[in-house]
């Protein structure tokens, strides 16, 4: 029997193992471990610690910043039945098709140029400059991470957007409001992709059949879900988008949330 994966991840403020995942990034990860049926175990590492992760692992970085800095970031899995590292979402994902054929596949080979295309145009529809689904989500992320990273988040972000997270979305304002119809507007957009030639799919490849591209639209969903929780206005109205579909995504996807217990990080 293959021995369980190792699986980086970045935790925030919770009360239940269920809870402690929150990012989009590493739920494409769990989401296709837990589809293929792979056995794995949860180490959570902070913000602040992700590079050192890297440098003590020897692992090249993930990307390069906006600086040209070198950029470390999660998700990141170690298998020990292959010796190997693998950092990206969609890198792992392939990983795993080609690591383990006999579990169901994520990325089919004659869907890996559209799977590629769909990650670029998914990107722009949901943060298409000045607005969009970043802009509400950073705040409301940075509430409730630890406070071990809470520091190294808000810098970072700020950063990135030349602003205190506390103006990026204001409740209440009528920023929040455009940055909230820009959110409706994606996934208006998402659902016409997946009617397009006038046929309705819950899935991109039609049928019962999960692919990646499935997945990184149930990770958005579930990092929005768990952020404002299942009782709040935010997901009432996102419920009731494109004909309730993307509640039904969510039912679908149910089955494939497990988040173990794991282990903090020790570097």
């Amino acid at each position: 029997m293959p021995e369980p994966i190792v699986f980086y991840d970045i935790p925030r403020k919770a009360n239940v193992p269920s809870d402690t995942a929150w990012s989009p990034n590493t739920w494409k990860t769990r989401y296709s471990l837990n589809i293929k049926g792979l056995s794995y175990r949860t180490v959570w590492v902070e913000y602040p610690d992700i590079e050192a992760l890297y440098k003590k692992l020897g692992v090249e970085p993930t990307d390069t910043g906006p600086t040209g800095a070198p950029f470390y970031t999660l998700p990141l899995i170690y298998d020990p039945n292959t010796k190997e590292y693998v950092s990206d979402s969609a890198a792992i994902a392939r990983y795993l098709d080609k690591t383990y054929p006999d579990t169901p596949t994520l990325i089919p080979k004659e869907t890996d140029a559209l799977h590629a295309a769909f990650q670029r145009a998914f990107a722009a529809v949901f943060n298409p400059g000045n607005a969009g689904f970043s802009w509400i989500m950073m705040p409301e992320t940075y509430v409730r991470l630890n406070p071990a990273s809470q520091g190294y988040f808000r810098r970072t972000r700020e950063q990135w957007f030349g602003m205190a997270l506390e103006e990026l979305a204001p409740r209440g304002s009528e920023k929040r409001q455009k940055h909230w119809e820009v959110v409706k507007d994606a996934f208006h957009e998402v659902a016409g992709w997946l009617q397009a030639g006038r046929q309705e799919r819950l899935f991109f490849l039609g049928g019962e059949t999960i692919c990646y591209a499935d997945i990184v639209i149930a990770a958005f969903i579930i990092w929005f879900r768990n952020t404002f929780s299942e009782d709040s206005a935010e997901w009432r109205d996102m419920l009731s988008w494109d004909g309730g579909r993307w509640g039904k995504l969510t039912e679908a996807f149910r089955k494939h949330e497990s988040v173990d217990d794991g282990s903090p990080l020790e570097l």
